[in-house]
């Protein structure tokens, strides 16, 4: 049976529900996948949700070579989707990134893994190149929730 990489956005979303959410999938690990992992959402900065996490048996970890740069972020917050994807895909070649996504593998080899950041729909976010990328190598299954 082929394992499953979930992915989630927590934009429009309250912690509770993302963890009831992960916790119903089966998710073991939450990878937080932000470049930077604060939010002015509540519950939703490293610390409180990393905790929180942990709280309900669930791992938290932060891949922060796998977020996506400055002027990526900056160009998804101006609504140029084409330029963040660019942006982003020149950064995964870097050896930084490239060592994030081994890491990232790695842990979706041993537990049931959600690859986390803000933006609700995937078809905008850099996660979803990230799960892409994460299945070319590993043959996992991709379902975003």
């Amino acid at each position: 049976m082929q394992k499953t990489l979930y992915t989630a956005g927590y934009e429009g979303r309250v912690q509770d529900g993302l963890l009831d959410l992960l916790a119903a999938a089966g998710v073991q690990t939450l990878l937080d996948v932000r470049a930077i992992p604060m939010s002015r959402k509540p519950g939703f900065s490293k610390r409180i949700l990393g905790a929180s996490a942990e709280a309900r048996g669930i791992r938290y970890c932060h891949i922060p070579s796998l977020g996506t740069p400055k002027p990526g972020r900056e160009a998804a917050r101006a609504g140029r989707a084409a330029d963040m994807e660019t942006i982003f895909n020149s950064h995964m070649d870097t050896e930084a990134a490239q060592l994030g996504l081994a890491q990232a593998i790695q842990i979706a080899q041993a537990s049931s893994v959600c690859l986390l950041c803000f933006e609700h729909d995937p078809a905008l976010c850099h996660r979803r190149i990230v799960a892409d990328l994460m299945a070319e190598e590993s043959g996992l299954r991709i379902e975003h929730l």
